[in-house]
């Protein structure tokens, strides 16, 4: 082979892995990605168990809800009531592509959701039907290289509807949910005593209840998440007689942080 020849050769060995490096960059930057996680924690009920069975977890990325895709599949009952006061349970941990989802569905069994009241088990049946999934209008927006936290709160006491008569009584679940950008979120923790008023906490802005937990029946403890920045008055009831009630005004909230209140005292009668 002459020397021209091993030149050109050479060169064309070159350009085309120059041609190849630029293509894979090119690739690269079309396919920028963000993480998406989804946490689900409870407002909690006065049930022993309230059991849902989530099949998979969906988002679309269009305005007409003809994109949906899917995330994950859970495939497993979660009791609501033990994801209370900063208990979660991750129920997708995945990778999009960068831009704005604008909702999320959760598929929920049509037949394998209970709850359990005094020691007995009652099936949850979902009048819409399981095909169209509880849809949450979210607008999470996916940015390159960032976690997106998504939070679910179920809230079991609205979410568990009876019907009919005594002798004839039905349990439907009906979900209400709030999702909140766990990033935009601070919470207020505290503890209640005392221990034996068995408390119930509630974080209200104007005339919306937008969080609920029991404290601790051990250490009294309490923690409020998920609130988005602002003011809030913070309720506590007994769910034991003989105590009274107390409220504290006028609780800041701070995106990215935990505001600590004084120890909340319930007087007995």
């Amino acid at each position: 082979m002459t020397l021209n020849n091993i030149l050109h050769t050479t060169l064309a060995g070159i350009t085309l892995a120059a041609l190849l490096m630029m293509a894979g960059c090119a690739v690269e930057s079309q396919t920028n990605m963000g993480g998406f996680v989804v946490k689900l924690h409870d407002a909690p009920a006065d049930y022993d168990e309230v059991n849902v069975f989530i099949e998979r977890v969906e988002v679309n990325n269009t305005t007409d809800g003809q994109g949906w895709q899917i995330i994950s599949e859970p495939m497993r009952s979660y009791n609501l009531l033990e994801l209370t006061n900063g208990v979660f349970e991750v129920i997708a941990d995945t990778e999009l592509e960068v831009g704005t989802y604008p909702q999320i569905r959760l598929i929920v069994s049509r037949d394998q959701n209970n709850v359990k009241i005094n020691g007995e088990t009652h099936g949850l049946f979902i009048p819409s039907g399981a095909q169209t999934g509880i849809k949450l209008n979210v607008d999470a927006e996916i940015r390159d290289g960032i976690v997106y936290t998504l939070l679910l709160d179920f809230d079991a006491l609205r979410s568990v509807v009876r019907t009919g008569q005594a002798s004839s009584e039905r349990f439907l679940l009906k979900p209400v949910i709030r999702a909140t950008n766990e990033a935009l979120t601070g919470n207020i923790s505290g503890t209640i005593v005392p221990i034996e008023a068995r408390a119930v906490v509630y974080a209200i802005a104007g005339s919306d209840t937008l969080s609920t937990t029991f404290a601790d029946e051990v250490t009294g403890e309490f923690l409020l998440v998920g609130l988005e920045e602002g003011v809030y008055d913070v309720s506590v009831e007994a769910r034991e007689d003989n105590y009274t009630g107390s409220t504290v005004n006028d609780v800041d909230v701070t995106v990215n942080e935990t505001t600590t209140l004084e120890p909340i005292v319930l007087e007995s009668e």
